[in-house]
C-alpha cells in the first residue's frame, strides 16, 4: 500500500498530489500533512492523507479530488 498527501483547491479544483511507498509511508504521509496544515494560510485549500493501493484507486474512490488539473508538487 501507498500513502498519498493531496493538496486539493476547493475553489479551481487544483491539486498537488505527493505519494509515500513503503512500509512507513503512512506515518510519512501524515507527518507531512500536519506540517502542511500548520503553515495553511489559504482556507480553501484541503489537505487530505488517503492510503490505497495505487493512485488509480483513489481516482475511483475520491474521484472529486482528480476534476481539476495536477500541479507539481513541492520539494
Amino acid at each position: 500500500m501507498t500513502a498519498f498527501v493531496i493538496e486539493y483547491n476547493r475553489k479551481t479544483a487544483d491539486r498537488t498530489v505527493t505519494s509515500f511507498p513503503g512500509v512507513e509511508g503512512r506515518r510519512a504521509a501524515m507527518r507531512r500533512r500536519l506540517e502542511l496544515e500548520k503553515t495553511r494560510t489559504d482556507t480553501d485549500v484541503e489537505i487530505v492523507s488517503l492510503v490505497s493501493d495505487s493512485i488509480e484507486t483513489l481516482r475511483r474512490t475520491h474521484s472529486r479530488y482528480f476534476q481539476g488539473r495536477e500541479l507539481a508538487a513541492n520539494a
